[in-house]
């Protein structure tokens, strides 16, 4: 799950459709209109067999404020790897106050970090 967090950071498409699973994976991305992903929040993760489900929320910046996808991800283990088979996610923003900890988790106040 981090490594594909890493590859929304860096906008690496080849890199996230080889780590779908094939029964699922698109034929092409485009995250050129993706957020800019600030923070990984690991919620939960649990492993059955050869299926894997992680839980996790993602906050990033877009559009001059602040974005939070929430998803439950399940994976599959397919020849020892595991791949990225589908999941359900939920979408919302976020207004963080001026002297609220920063979203992108420097743990500094808002006004002193991102919100420049």
């Amino acid at each position: 799950m981090r490594s594909r967090f890493s590859a929304f950071v860096l906008k690496l498409e080849d890199c996230l459709l080889r780590s779908w699973a094939p029964a699922t994976r698109p034929a092409s991305l485009d995250l050129s209109e993706q957020p800019q992903w600030k923070r990984l929040e690991v919620i939960s993760e649990s492993v059955q067999g050869d299926t894997g489900e992680v839980h996790f929320r993602a906050t990033g910046q877009e559009q001059g404020g602040w974005c939070v996808l929430e998803e439950r991800s399940r994976f599959v283990m397919e020849n020892g790897y595991w791949f990225y088979l589908d999941g359900q996610c939920e979408h919302s923003t976020l207004t963080p106050g001026r002297n609220d900890l920063c979203p992108c988790g420097s743990g500094r106040k808002h006004k002193k970090c991102c919100a420049v």
